[in-house]
């Protein structure tokens, strides 16, 4: 394992891999060559976007304020549109939004743009809603959302009062005919999750999902869920877990990458975990981090920057004064 280092003067608030190259499309795409040098900026934003994502399929990507109410969506370097959220505690949690591509090809976007508590499927060309119709939203704050692999269904990892974290599956297949199917507890029963804190959460494949928790505990005699500092597998065919291990050394954090059958966590450095046991199998903690705990607070701590190269093997980490590059085992 070796980590290298690209320095940097202002380190990028994305990150994602176009082949061999790195690409920070809030940066207004800049770019760093396998030779660790920058290449120029072909935009600027006039607005201060200090977070980002891209879909699967590499075809559309959006910036936004993590804890603001604005982002564009873009295809290559073009603007499609601008995209908004609810005004409601926007300060005091992450923007939920994400990208990808449904069962029948089409790129959309999954996003809250009238209320905090509602999600929609959008047409990402067109700006079609897809998911139009009548609503009865239960009082969740949706947040982190991650479609699978397939965009059959998809994760919330949000939150609800007095501020708890907590996760939500949904399928999307269902959401185009009865968009009523987007609220409520979806395909992840409450009773079945609720016990430690949900902070995290990432898909494996198109059926198993990865969720992590923290130290905060719900119901100390509940034994059915996850308990706190734990990490489980979740079949969504077989509605069980797969697996339900603790984690060792610290909690996972906010965000997880997935890497076959590992999870990279990142609560002060990245660690490689084991997602049937827990267990990490490296770790390096000369790679500083933020430390973000949960995706809400009234203190707003970055959500740690980072992207995982498609062949697994390389992972780049934004630090304060560089890129670290790691050499995966």
């Amino acid at each position: 394992m070796t980590v290298e280092s690209i320095p940097v003067k202002s380190p990028p608030k994305s990150l994602v891999w176009d082949g061999d190259e790195l690409v920070s499309a809030t940066g207004g795409g800049r770019r760093w060559g396998p030779d660790g040098v920058a290449r120029p900026a072909p935009y600027m934003w006039s607005f201060p976007f200090d977070a980002g994502t891209v879909s699967a399929s590499g075809r559309y990507s959006a910036v936004y304020q993590e804890r603001g109410t604005k982002a564009a969506l873009l295809e290559g370097e073009q603007v499609v549109r601008e995209l908004n959220r609810s005004y409601y505690r926007a300060p005091n949690y992450d923007y939920p939004l994400a990208l990808g591509r449904l069962g029948d090809g089409r790129e959309v976007v999954v996003h809250c743009p009238d209320e905090y508590n509602v999600l929609q499927i959008e047409d990402a060309a067109s700006g079609e809603r897809l998911t139009a119709g009548g609503r009865e939203p239960e009082d969740v704050f949706h947040a982190r959302l991650a479609l699978s692999p397939d965009g059959r269904y998809l994760l919330s990892v949000g939150w609800v009062w007095q501020p708890f974290g907590m996760a939500l599956v949904y399928d999307t297949a269902l959401a185009l005919n009865d968009p009523g199917t987007l609220d409520g507890e979806g395909l992840l029963p409450t009773a079945t999750v609720m016990n430690g804190e949900v902070t995290a959460g990432c898909w494996l494949d198109a059926d198993q999902l990865v969720l992590a928790t923290g130290a905060d505990e719900c119901d100390e005699e509940e034994t059915a869920g996850l308990p706190p500092r734990h990490l489980g597998v979740w079949s969504v065919s077989e509605g069980r877990w797969l697996h339900r291990s603790p984690v060792a050394d610290a909690e996972p954090g906010v965000l997880l990458l997935p890497r076959g059958d590992q999870v990279i966590s990142f609560l002060g450095h990245p660690r490689l975990l084991d997602t049937a046991t827990g267990r990490i199998v490296a770790e390096w903690p000369e790679v500083a981090v933020p430390v973000k705990p949960t995706c809400f607070g009234y203190r707003r701590v970055p959500t740690p920057v980072a992207a995982l190269h498609p062949d697994g093997t390389r992972l780049a980490v934004v630090t304060a004064e560089s890129i670290a590059l790691i050499t995966l085992p």
